[in-house]
């Protein structure tokens, strides 16, 4: 359980440094290009991914692990720039509703794809999760310009961040084998994210630097930590999937009501207490056994 509780924490971490990020003069793109190149280091160095033996064709063409390290390092350096777009024409409240309702696909594939059997405190726990992700993300209605735009990159987001889950779900099946995938994934996605500043002819700053150092380090092991969790809930995705999320809605509340003095609404209080339930309802089987 610590695996995931430390997962949330550098999640939410992240989430503090880009709220913070523009005050500081770090420009966000920039950022994430410098954090693959952190990422990928921490990677080689703590995970010592393993390449011997491993030719160009073994691996990058007929390996199994080809259309997962393929399609994450594709997915991670659009899904941030799809997040800032999504930002953009529709808000954060919109966007971090999007991106933590896609608990919806992850728990769909825990059991079409990862062939969890469900009893029925889970399927309670969930159901209670959900009335808590509403509750949590409520906010009153507002107009929303561009609503065409702002609903294609909603859908964007959603399928984006919750076909990664179920992604990394996939890395931590690979036991000994997934640094090497995870490696090779923040080698795509940070030349994908380069090569895009590139072209942009971007101004490089020393503060984007520095916050991508900092980014990378908490990126590298929310995603380590969250694997791990996987790994050791192996039999129970749906676990990791509604823990990490509801895990990061409450804390993220929470330090946006104590750093940013935002304002936290009776129906979101509520939704803290419920997701609070829902954990304890998730875990039950795995506390009492």
């Amino acid at each position: 359980m610590h695996y995931l509780i430390f997962a949330i924490l550098c999640s939410v971490s992240v989430s503090v440094l880009l709220k913070v990020a523009r005050k500081h003069n770090i420009v966000i793109e920039q950022a994430i290009a410098f954090n693959y190149i952190v990422a990928l280091s921490l990677c080689y160095f703590l995970l010592k991914p393993d390449f011997k033996g491993l030719g160009f064709t073994d691996f990058f063409l007929q390996s199994e692990a080809q259309p997962i390290f393929l399609t994450l390092g594709i997915l991670l350096p659009v899904g941030f720039m799809v997040m800032s777009r999504a930002v953009e024409y529709a808000g954060i409240v919109r966007t971090d509703a999007a991106q933590r309702l896609a608990l919806f696909l992850q728990i769909i594939a825990a059991v079409f794809i990862f062939n969890e059997t469900l009893s029925q405190m889970r399927i309670i726990g969930v159901v209670v999760a959900f009335g808590a992700l509403f509750c949590l993300l409520f906010k009153p209605a507002t107009a929303i310009e561009n609503a065409t735009k702002a609903a294609i990159f909603l859908a964007s987001v959603w399928l984006i961040w919750g076909s990664t889950g179920i992604l990394f779900k996939k890395i931590a099946l690979m036991g000994g084998a997934f640094p090497t995938t995870l490696f090779i994934s923040f080698v795509l996605a940070g030349c994908i994210i380069f090569i895009y500043l590139l072209i942009k002819r971007t101004r490089w700053t020393v503060p984007s630097l520095i916050g991508g150092m900092i980014l990378g380090s908490l990126n590298f092991f929310n995603i380590l930590f969250y694997i791990r969790a996987h790994q050791y809930f192996k039999e129970s995705p749906t676990i990791v999937f509604a823990g990490m999320d509801l895990g990061v809605i409450c804390l993220g509340a929470l330090a946006g009501a104590l750093i940013f003095k935002e304002r936290i609404s009776k129906i979101n209080t509520v939704g803290i207490g419920l997701g609070l339930v829902a954990i304890v309802l998730l875990y039950a089987e795995k506390l009492f056994a």
